[in-house]
């Protein structure tokens, strides 16, 4: 009885310890190529953001974005968002799951297998998924209720997303991302797609940038040039 019960507390801790080599294998972004298009996702604080854009042509296609766990070998994301239909909110996908070091590979019944290439680790201390909590106005932070409507950012070590929705009434806002760095308290933004703005792709936009109390503090100009001054949280 005792080697019995020995036998399971071995199988458990192996098993968990898969399952957390597995999920670190998913942290960060991934990319992809097809027909000219390019794929970013990001899988980060056991949420996603995928969008399809091209750079050259500037032109945003798709994007959606919404929760994720492990279970098994299987990866369960359920929908917050997508531009392709609001009648996709809400569902639940799965998809076999194959990582390892420098790639993943998603399999399901309707898209068969896509092959993603891990750009980076979501090696960085503003790794993570962000909402925006605060605003400055005149001298003065504004706290922003928690509602159904919500922006969040979601950043990997290296690609940065946002994303204004309502999950609860399935609307989408807007989205716009790329790459990023954070340097000696600068944040820089080279934008690869924006939704509301295909003008925009290419701009380069710099950033103060600080990490206090377990909020991001970001105060620059926008890409319209306005100043702003945002605080953000990390969403639960």
């Amino acid at each position: 009885m005792r080697k019995f019960t020995f036998l399971l507390s071995l199988l458990f801790i192996m098993s968990s310890a898969g399952l957390a080599q597995m999920m670190q294998n998913l942290q960060g972004a991934f990319t992809s190529h097809e027909n000219g298009d390019e794929h970013a996702i990001i899988l980060q604080d056991n949420y996603f953001m995928h969008t399809v854009y091209n750079v050259a042509g500037k032109l945003f296609k798709y994007s959606e974005g919404g929760s994720f766990k492990l279970a098994g070998d299987s990866l369960i994301q359920l929908v917050e968002f997508s531009t392709k239909s609001p009648q996709m909110v809400g569902e639940r996908r799965a998809y076999k799951l194959e990582a390892n070091l420098q790639e993943i590979t998603l399999s399901g019944s309707n898209t068969g297998k896509q092959k993603w290439t891990k750009a980076d680790n979501g090696n960085s201390p503003l790794a993570g998924n962000w909402r925006i909590t605060g605003r400055k106005e005149g001298d003065s932070i504004r706290q922003m209720q928690r509602g159904a409507r919500k922006t969040l950012k979601l950043l990997s070590g290296t690609r940065f997303q946002w994303a204004a929705i309502n999950p609860q009434t399935k609307e989408f806002f807007g989205t716009g991302g790329g790459t990023y760095t954070f340097e000696n308290g600068k944040y820089t933004e080279t934008i690869q797609f924006f939704s509301r703005d295909s003008t925009r792709v290419g701009a380069v936009l710099s950033f103060d940038g600080a990490v206090k109390d377990g909020q991001w503090h970001h105060s620059g100009k926008s890409s319209t040039g306005n100043p702003i001054y945002e605080i953000w949280s990390r969403e639960k």
